[in-house]
């Protein structure tokens, strides 16, 4: 089914854009939230005699994603994340990650538009990452993951019984310490008796 889109909608086009659609998804979601009306002939009368206004707001956001690139692309992210001693990352770093420390420096991005090489970043080290601001405009952010090593506590050492060893063992030496201790009086006793 061919509508046309009354406003920008994420993942399918923008303003005035004609788009071709599910009918469920164009009656069940687009319809009743005003995001597009159907292709028909009245609607398109419509949108040509708002052509000009449309274009003109394309342009702007062209231009407003042209100084967000050159904003963007200055910035160079530093993320102290928990690291062993090699420098491989307890954690990692995803492209949520990213797109918060982006948000913490002023800006609004979405995390779907962060695009990182590969999934996600597993060591410290320096990286390029790839944010998507409009149409065809993308940013390159450098992103520098610094090991935060964590410390972890020295603790005594309490050692286990081994599943070999069993729970039973240090009560088999007991019994064995108790058992001539035991016996010492018995023997004692005989000897008594016999010199009786």
């Amino acid at each position: 089914m061919k509508v046309i889109l009354n406003q920008d909608v994420n993942s399918l086009g923008e303003e005035g854009d004609v788009k071709d659609v599910a009918k469920g998804y164009a009656r069940n979601y687009l319809f009743p939230r005003s995001l597009a009306v159907p292709y028909n002939q009245k609607t398109i009368q419509v949108f040509e005699a708002r052509k000009a206004e449309i274009d003109a707001r394309k342009m702007e956001k062209r231009k407003d994603a042209a100084s967000l690139k050159e904003r963007l692309e200055a910035l160079e992210l530093t993320l102290n994340m928990p690291a062993g001693a090699n420098g491989k990352l307890y954690g990692a770093v995803t492209n949520q990650t990213v797109a918060d420390e982006i948000n913490k420096q002023g800006f609004q991005i979405e995390r779907k538009r962060v695009e990182l090489p590969g999934t996600h970043f597993k060591s410290v080290g320096k990286y390029k990452v790839h944010v998507k601001i409009y149409e065809n405009t993308v940013a390159e952010v450098s992103v520098i993951v610094q090991a935060h090593v964590v410390k972890t506590e020295e603790k005594p050492e309490t050692r286990k019984p081994s599943r070999r060893q069993g729970r039973g063992a240090p009560v088999a030496e007991e019994t064995q310490a108790a058992a001539p201790a035991e016996a010492a009086p018995a023997s004692e006793e005989n000897t008594g008796s016999d010199n009786e």
